[in-house]
């Protein structure tokens, strides 16, 4: 997740205008930023690693002439963040330069295309093949819609998209497929973002552009047409009343709430994993004799599920362990034959580089996941993979667990198949059904949140909660439990529901609320025993259950509803989405601030 933001001014300098822009997309990535304008038929660019402000002190973003240009924020998806691989991204000639939003999938086949071609390519970006692919266009004659509308029917993947030409200086063509992209007019010019803040301070009249359109934008109008058809699109622009911070928000109160809402899209970036990563990773755990998979809160209860998935689908046995404990639980029986599984949002969890450290020095393996490339975790490791959720701003973990856990799925299913351990038909149902994740989950925030939050007001005064699961849904009853604790400081016990008899079934009395993960799966029987157990002494059950299980239903006090048909291996993803949406509306019932819980920080970097 990356911010753009394109400017066409009347008059006056577009570069301090662009930079201001881009300080509100910052949230939206801060490892490199760079600025393109086009002035007197010439492409004038400055950019680098760093964030904003880091690198406005080295080279002066503002001094940039031309009232044209466009300008990235860049969270990085290809290739680590350093100058060359920050946008705007240039053709051969220096002529085109673009900046992108999203993941291009088949970059690397149109690489190879037009190196055939005698282009010469200079960034690690996928973003790269946009502006050749203009070039290439332009040579053929086509004017410069034309050749932008050619390159992004060449396109596979998510893409916004601002392209700037030294021989259109007074045009910014702007396109969109799945990642977002707003318009702003006024009577001061005409801009185009990836979100409205950047907007704001030149027009609150804005237009949206929706996916498979073009936009082309001069001084004093925009154009906008479907790229299929080329038939011209007539819209009005609305007015926004938010206020700068809603804007950055996206009119959510909160950011975790934000996030929340937009695990549907990061999901779907996490579908666009390329397949030579998936292959080197699956390469690397086929051949181990022993793996752990190491992480640290959240990305540690992801790798929970994690190795449900891979002991299911492939015959493979993987310890998910506690970086704060690999040393003292696994150190010593490490050896050349272990392969480490990191697993870091940031990439510089300190407990997750302390144990890789000393497997490393033991001759392990090192692969990693993680959602910063050019951290540490994706130096150290002999592969990797992002996980592709974008910046979390928000403190507790929401759509890492969910995109980590889509990494994990995909790795199990390549794995799997490697293995052989799968019929075709099992696999090919698996693989269909985990294609209808991101709209399963989008289906569950639109259709449960105004239940979920009358809920939580019922139970706002409880002082305790049980989450209980069996099988792969103990991960989701742990990460549920956590999102409590984090925001809403209610003591909460998370346990493998057969194990609730072993102790913690002696605190239950009347009243006593126990939130159950409840998918229609192969632990079913046993968990309605779990169930009753805890009614029978007087326990008040919470349910989150497949919509077609009425057994459970009927004997729940609430309950949310989950879409049925879901694989089991695939609950966790759809089946934390409620949990996550209950411990916000938790924390807002009882006046707490879910963004800035207390005692946490987003990235822990000290041991």
């Amino acid at each position: 997740m990356c911010g753009i933001f394109g400017c066409v001014l009347q008059k006056g300098a577009v570069a301090p205008l662009i930079h201001s822009g881009l300080k509100r997309l910052e949230y939206r990535g801060y490892d490199s930023v760079g600025i393109a304008t086009v002035f007197k038929g010439r492409i004038y660019l400055k950019k680098d690693r760093g964030k904003i402000d880091e690198v406005h002190a080295r080279w002066n973003l503002n001094d940039l002439p031309g009232k044209m240009g466009i300008g990235h924020t860049r969270w990085a998806t290809h290739g680590a963040p350093l100058q060359i691989n920050a946008h705007p991204q240039v053709d051969c000639s220096g002529k085109v330069a673009v900046i992108h939003n999203g993941i291009i999938e088949n970059f690397a086949e149109l690489r190879d295309e037009l190196i055939n071609k005698n282009h010469g390519f200079v960034s690690k970006t996928d973003t790269e093949v946009i502006p050749h692919l203009i070039e290439e266009n332009l040579k053929t004659g086509l004017d410069f819609k034309e050749a932008v509308r050619e390159a992004v029917t060449k396109l596979e993947g998510s893409y916004a998209i601002c392209v700037v030409y030294s021989g259109a200086p007074n045009k910014i063509i702007s396109a969109r497929k799945a990642s977002p992209l707003v318009i702003g007019i006024s009577d001061k010019g005409v801009c185009a973002s990836s979100d409205i803040p950047t907007v704001l301070p030149l027009t609150n009249k804005i237009i949206e552009v929706n996916n498979g359109e073009i936009a082309v934008l001069s001084e004093k109008e925009v154009e906008i047409r479907r790229i299929e058809s080329w038939e011209r699109i007539s819209r009005k622009p609305c007015e926004i009343t938010w206020t700068l911070e809603m804007a950055q928000k996206q009119g959510y109160p909160h950011f975790m709430l934000k996030e929340i809402h937009e695990q549907p899209s990061r999901l779907q970036d996490g579908l666009r994993l390329q397949e030579n990563y998936l292959n080197l990773l699956t390469t690397f755990l086929d051949r181990s004799k022993e793996i752990y998979l190491i992480a640290c809160g959240t990305s540690y209860n992801a790798c929970v599920a994690a190795s449900y998935m891979f002991s299911n689908l492939c015959n493979l046995i993987t310890h998910p362990v506690l970086a704060s404990e690999f040393v003292e639980q696994y150190g010593n029986a490490v050896n050349i034959d272990s392969t480490i599984l990191a697993v870091s949002q940031s990439g510089e969890t300190a407990d997750v580089l302390n144990a890789i450290e000393y497997a490393r020095f033991r001759a392990a393996t090192i692969l990693g996941i993680t959602n910063s490339i050019g951290s540490t975790l994706t130096r150290v490791a002999r592969a990797y993979i992002s996980q592709q959720s974008g910046p979390e701003i928000g403190v507790a973990a929401t759509k890492t667990f969910t995109s980590q856990l889509m990494v994990f799925a995909q790795l199990a299913l390549h794995l799997a198949k490697i293995r052989g351990k799968v019929s075709q038909n099992q696999m090919d149902y698996l693989t269909e059904k985990i294609q209808e994740i991101p709209a399963l989950v989008e289906e569950i925030i639109q259709i449960q949140e105004k239940k979920i939050r009358k809920i939580a007001k019922k139970y706002k005064e409880k002082a305790c909660f049980y989450f209980l699961g069996r099988g792969i849904s103990t991960a989701t009853a742990i990460e549920g439990r956590l999102k409590l604790l984090e925001i809403a400081y209610i003591p909460s016990i998370a346990y493998p529901a057969g194990e609730s008899k072993h102790g913690p079934i002696s605190l239950i009395e009347q009243g006593f609320p126990i939130i159950f993960v409840c998918p229609k799966d192969s632990t079913q029987k046993a968990l309605i025993g779990n169930i009753m157990e805890m009614k029978a002494r007087g326990g008040t059950i919470i349910a989150v259950v497949d919509e077609s299980n009425d057994e459970i239903k009927k004997l729940a006090d609430d309950y949310i509803e989950i879409p049925a048909d879901i694989p089991e291996l695939w609950t966790p993803i759809p089946y934390v989405i409620p949990l996550q949406l209950f411990a916000y509306y938790m924390a807002i019932e009882k006046g707490l601030n879910p963004d800035m819980p207390r005692n946490l920080a987003k990235s822990v970097t000290v041991l």
